[in-house]
């Protein structure tokens, strides 16, 4: 016989979980003590939302299902942000939330929530677990749904009195052999006849491309067809940014001199990008066509209907599609380039920048000064989100973790923290506004406690920053979104880590370099100055890139 608690483990250990992050309760006791004997490390955090963080974040670098724990009733709810983080942002996890017993309980409905019906819009898959025989199962099941095409989350209750169980089964099931599908011959040929047919074809490419295998054969096309390409902000890296043909990343839906380009081209190859994604364009009818190329059909929307649809495996259509597909003598790529030019000028603008507080456009030029190839920076959700998507040029895949999906604050911190766990070897570095930091600032004590190497650049402008801007562009006055900060050194001081402030800009390249080359937790508390976004991103941006 075989308590459920302990198959369910096993179960975890056949799948290659590595980690489980979270808070366990007291429903969560048997599960606990089957996991004290087990390889499988427990990542006690401060929070459960961070937990669902870190354990999305390690889904999305490894392409494994990250693994987190909580309690029920507050601990499960405190899962929801993180499981639609993880959802939207298509990442592979897996939550395992306790339960009273189902069966005896003698504390009415104390602490309880429906988890299951709470979770089954934000999941792939919800279940709660009633007999210890089909754990073994539901477990599989869950990672199946978790880490298949097109990833997400999903969720597993085992209740106290389940996780207790005895029973005789203990099968464990193997993940079967299967191969994703291949795009439809016809649709290879309506493709080809588009691109043959179009006069100034553009690639752009999202974050269903983020795979290794998706990299290289986009590379060996662009190198081959010479089409040049643009990123979504969730599909940065995918080709290195500082290739002749990557004109750069649509960090703005409109306005931008990227959209010269797109209004330029007369089809449009929509490359591992869905609308779940904030639209780095919008379509219009009787405008260009698009060939929508990715693991799932197009979702219908008022601003993208593509007109052909490859449907498959992606690295396998890019691969067919270069295969058969010759350069051709009437392309023209005259206006593409000017936009990249254009573009390469305006981000420069700044980089030299010795004003203080630091202003945008020097800020991400330190930082890529500061980053090695492989280094990995994670992005809160705010307005230098908008900086670092256009003017950071990611060099290698998944170096630039942004959520451009849920786009929630409080996740920079517990993603990177996740990377570096995941890649203990290369540089990693939060960035965080003031406010994002504040909603899973308590995670610092973890990182400390793990011995993590980190970087972590808050960036201090007391107040929420990209409302202040969107509430000023409507012409509301400045009402409701100022706050007061702690001391940022002190306060990091007090969770063991190291702190420093920047007081001038000079100070900001040399400081980060040091903390990257120190071992442990660091803070760096960066004053910013965001007084030329309305200037540059509202009006600048779009004169200029007309005039193109």
């Amino acid at each position: 016989m075989t308590k459920a608690s302990d198959l369910f483990v096993q179960a975890l250990e056949n799948e290659g979980v590595e980690y489980i992050f979270g808070i366990p309760g007291e429903e969560n006791l048997d599960l606990l003590e089957s996991l004290r004997a087990s390889p499988i490390r427990l990542v006690l955090n401060r929070h459960e939302q961070a937990a669902g963080f870190m354990a999305a974040t390690y889904g999305r670098l490894t392409g494994k299902a990250g693994v987190c724990l909580s309690t029920l009733g507050p601990g499960a709810t405190n899962f929801v942000t993180a499981a639609a983080y993880a959802q939207l942002g298509a990442m592979p996890m897996l939550m395992i939330t306790g339960q009273k017993p189902i069966k005896h309980s003698k504390q009415g409905q104390f602490q309880i929530v429906d988890v299951v019906g709470m979770m089954r819009p934000l999941t792939k898959y919800t279940h709660q677990l009633v007999s210890a025989s089909n754990v073994c199962a539901r477990v599989r099941e869950a990672f199946r749904l978790a880490e298949e095409e097109r990833p997400g989350a999903t969720h597993l209750e085992l209740p106290e009195d389940i996780a207790a169980e005895e029973t005789e089964e203990s099968t464990l099931f193997a993940p079967s052999y299967a191969r994703r599908p291949l795009a439809e011959e016809k649709a290879v040929r309506s493709a080809l006849d588009l691109l043959t047919a179009a006069r100034s074809p553009l690639l752009v490419v999202g974050a269903g491309a983020n795979r290794k295998l998706t990299s290289k054969t986009l590379r060996a096309f662009i190198e081959k067809q010479g089409i040049p390409v643009i990123t979504t902000q969730m599909g940065k890296g995918v080709i290195d940014e500082r290739h002749p043909l990557c004109l750069g990343t649509a960090a703005l839906s409109a306005g931008d001199f990227l959209h010269r380009a797109i209004d330029a081209a007369d089809l449009i190859v929509n490359i591992g990008h869905d609308v779940v994604e904030k639209p780095p364009f919008f379509m219009v009818q009787g405008a260009q066509k698009v060939i929508h190329v990715n693991f799932r059909s197009a979702q219908v929307d008022p601003v993208y209907f593509p007109q052909v649809e490859m449907i498959g495996d992606i690295a396998n259509s890019v691969w067919q599609l270069n295969e058969r597909l010759e350069p051709q003598s009437h392309w023209r790529f005259d206006r593409f380039v000017r936009v990249r030019e254009a573009m390469e000028a305006h981000i420069a603008e700044g980089q030299d920048d010795e004003s203080f507080p630091v202003v945008p456009q020097r800020l991400v030029a330190d930082v890529r000064s500061a980053m090695p190839d492989e280094g990995i920076i994670a992005l809160d959700n705010g307005m230098y989100k908008i900086w670092f998507a256009r003017s950071y040029k990611a060099h290698q895949p998944n170096t630039v973790l942004l959520d451009n999906a849920l786009a929630t604050m409080g996740a920079g911190l517990p993603s990177a923290m996740a990377a570096k766990m995941v890649y203990p070897d290369r540089p990693v570095v939060a960035i965080c506004g003031d406010g994002g930091f504040m909603m899973n600032s308590q995670e610092l004590e973890t990182a400390v406690r793990l011995k993590l190497d980190l970087v972590v650049l808050i960036l201090n402008d007391s107040g929420y920053g990209m409302i202040k801007w969107k509430q000023a562009n409507m012409a509301f006055p400045d009402y409701g979104l100022d706050f007061q900060n702690p001391c940022f050194v002190t306060y990091a001081a007090s969770y063991g880590a190291q702190g420093h402030r920047i007081e001038a800009t000079a100070d900001l390249l040399p400081t980060l370099k040091q903390c990257l080359d120190t071992g442990g937790v660091h803070l760096i508390d960066v004053p910013v100055d965001y007084a030329d976004n309305d200037r540059i991103l509202n009006r600048e941006l779009p004169e200029r890139s007309a005039q193109l």
